[in-house]
């Protein structure tokens, strides 16, 4: 036997406490007492205990959303998981988590993802964590066969060998990708086999014998440690119960499922335990009796407290990280100087990077070509070991930032165009906005991604999208589009420093435009608007690039028409601050929101809603809100067409002059 007999003890343990767990979830949900789904692993025990057994305190795991095995075998405590399924508030993640979604970082668990290999990514970033925090712990990714179609695990295989991170693909190959059979989808009798094409060593080996998991797993850890590199474990097995609760497996036969039968793990250990003559037919018998009286007694436990359930105001209270108190906002004696929109962008990063060693840069052609639009230009050569460039996959190095930022970095991840920004979709808005939420607070996610958005640039329909929109429906994030090079500067100083996820997106036409810009020391709060020029007729709210056509509209207006215009540069477009845009309509009575991006689902929509709603503000109108926002079309390559696309300064004259035409009274049912 290559286990010791307490090893051995405690596979059996882990293995008896796993199956059991879930005979007890089947039971509930078959008598509707857990709400939801749940997908349970009966059958894959060995494959948990023998990972785990070969792992050391400190070593993380990012399970897939079969993760209830593989959290008991890191030390959870049962009743805390079932109180989790109850939706109680006495669950590991006090409800807000799930079946799919149990986090432990006490236990070193950074939560399972529900999202098939997207887990990948973020144990990758934690892999990356720990190499730039001299850590001598590895992360295990774990996966089913199924997964490894997705493009993301083999993207995070090629970073995490390009870059040599201490990383185990764990792959639990059960022959089945929920319904689909691995012999219909995978083009490869050992999925491992893949692992080559990476420069990764890899092995498979039987995934119910718990022992030759355990002794491959400890030769791959051992393996990772020693070399820093990764490594790819493919572990044969089986679930003998469905994909889901609601699966009567109607795609495979009875008779494979009896020959697995035959060969299932706790049945198998438990009679080389006793032929290893360490253990009589009784011992082994009481550790079974003790695992699952340990599991029903944690049930009880649960059933008990299964009532205590968190409020919505509580579990809202999860949703942001608390931000530290800023060092200095505005400061007295603050000095200036003037540089371009481009220069202050990279000036923040420079000196974030300098002040604190866990910002790191993480991008496409950030080093010597100095970034696609110049941004990052030489800081390659200043902070080389914090400056990362990437393989193109958009979506593995934006999961790694996630996954890093959980262990305490700080990534600065700069997507080439904003285009592309929806092949990074999946980290961004399933696990960076919700990591903090559904582990109840136990992670958070310090991160910012950077990004150019606008048009006017000759890219055509895949380069100049303004998606800004498309992320603002998503809770969890913070997002900032500033307009000038002071704000760029103040604001990305502040977004490093948050303790959440802020996306960041730079305008194009922007870069070039030159203006005061504050030292170190200046920081500007995020979620705060900024009046840019103060008026007392009309107020434009916008953002980004449309505040400079709204202020040189502005001139124009006050000139020609002497009508003195309040112009209000969101600067944070969420959270939206609320305040400074009713306390400007209420002076001026009349309201212009103007944004580069589509009318259709823009935050155009959210200012008017906002002022309307609001029953002091909605009584200070004397006309009617007013929209002036891109054209419903994707951005024409054409010079001209690509000009007209967005609002004009032009068109805001002309906008801003129709809520001066005398107006029927209106009136709205509230």
């Amino acid at each position: 036997m290559h286990f010791t007999k307490e090893q051995a003890r405690q596979a059996l343990s882990i293995m008896v406490r796993s199956r059991h767990f879930e005979e007890r979830i089947d039971t509930f949900f078959k008598h509707k007492e857990m709400h939801g789904t749940t997908h349970l692993s009966i059958g894959q025990e060995a494959t948990q205990a023998g990972l785990s057994l070969a792992l050391d305190q400190g070593d993380w795991i990012v399970p897939t959303h079969r993760c209830h095995g593989h959290t008991i075998a890191r030390g959870t405590d049962e009743q805390k998981m079932f109180s989790e399924m109850f939706g109680s508030s006495d669950g590991i993640c006090k409800g807000l988590g799930g079946s799919m979604h149990m986090t432990d970082v006490e236990h070193f668990n950074a939560g399972s993802s529900a999202v098939v290999g997207s887990g990948v990514n973020l144990a990758t970033g934690l892999a990356f964590a720990l190499k730039q925090q001299g850590s001598p712990a590895i992360s295990v990714a774990i996966f089913g066969d199924g997964a490894t179609s997705r493009g993301s695990v083999h993207e995070c295989m090629n970073l995490a060998s390009v870059w040599d991170l201490p990383v185990l693909f764990f792959c639990e190959n059960n022959g089945y990708g929920m319904s689909a059979s691995s012999d219909r989808m995978v083009s490869t009798d050992a999925i491992a086999k893949r692992a080559e094409g990476y420069n990764i060593d890899y092995e498979v080996v039987d995934g119910n014998d718990v022992e030759a998991v355990y002794v491959a797993a400890k030769k791959a850890v051992d393996q990772i440690r020693r070399t820093g590199r990764p490594y790819f474990l493919e572990v044969k097995t089986y679930r003998l119960c469905g994909h889901s609760k609601s699966d009567s497996c109607v795609y495979r036969s009875r008779e494979e499922e009896s020959l697995w039968l035959q060969r299932e793990p706790i049945a198998l250990f438990s009679k080389a335990m006793v032929e290893s003559s360490l253990f009589s037919e009784e011992d082994v018998a009481s550790i079974i009796l003790d695992a699952m009286s340990q599991v029903d007694e944690a049930a009880r436990g649960a059933l008990e407290r299964r009532s205590s359930v968190l409020s919505l105001e509580q579990a809202m209270g999860y949703l942001f990280a608390p931000e530290d108190e800023a060092e200095a906002q505005l400061p007295n004696g603050i000095t200036t100087r003037r540089i371009s929109y481009r220069e202050a962008i990279r000036e923040a990063m420079d000196e974030e990077m300098g002040r604190d060693a866990a910002v790191h840069l993480i991008g496409e052609d950030i080093g010597q070509y100095g970034g696609c639009f110049k941004v990052t230009g030489s800081l390659y050569e200043k902070h080389p070991s914090q400056l990362h460039e990437t393989p193109v996959s958009e979506e593995a190095f934006t999961g790694l930032a996630v996954g890093a930022a959980m262990l305490g970095l700080r990534p600065i991840v700069e997507i080439m165009y904003g285009d592309f920004s929806t092949l990074a979709s999946d980290p961004i808005i399933n696990h960076a906005a919700k990591a903090r939420f559904m582990s109840a607070g136990q992670l958070s996610c310090p991160m910012v991604l950077r990004s150019p958005i606008g048009s006017g640039t000759g890219h055509g329909a895949q380069h100049t999208q303004s998606l800004e929109a498309m992320f603002g429906n998503v809770p969890g994030l913070i997002i900032v589009a500033p307009s000038c090079p002071g704000d760029a500067k103040a604001l990305l100083k502040s977004a490093i420093r948050s303790n959440n996820p802020v996306l960041y997106f730079e305008n194009k036409h922007l870069y070039n435009n030159l203006g005061p810009v504050g030292d170190e020391h200046y920081l500007m709060p995020l979620g705060k608007a900024v009046v840019k020029k103060r008026g007392t007729h009309v107020t434009i709210v916008s953002y980004s690039h449309a505040v400079m056509t709204c202020l040189n509209a502005a001139t124009i207006l006050s000139s020609q028409d002497e009508i003195d215009v309040e112009v209000i540069d969101l600067a944070t477009i969420k959270p939206m601050d609320r305040d400074t845009i009713l306390r400007s309509v209420r002076k001026t009575g009349r309201l212009l929101v103007v944004h580069d991006s589509p009318e259709a689902g823009g935050y155009g929509a959210e200012v008017v809603s906002l002022v309307t709603s609001d029953e002091k503000s909605f009584s200070s109108l004397v006309a009617p809100p007013v929209r002036l926002c891109g054209k419903e079309s994707p951005i024409p390559f054409s010079p001209e067409l690509e000009k007209q696309v967005v609002p004009t300064k032009d068109e805001v004259v002309t906008a801003v002059r129709r809520l001066f035409r005398p107006v029927e009274p209106f009136l709205f049912s509230l």
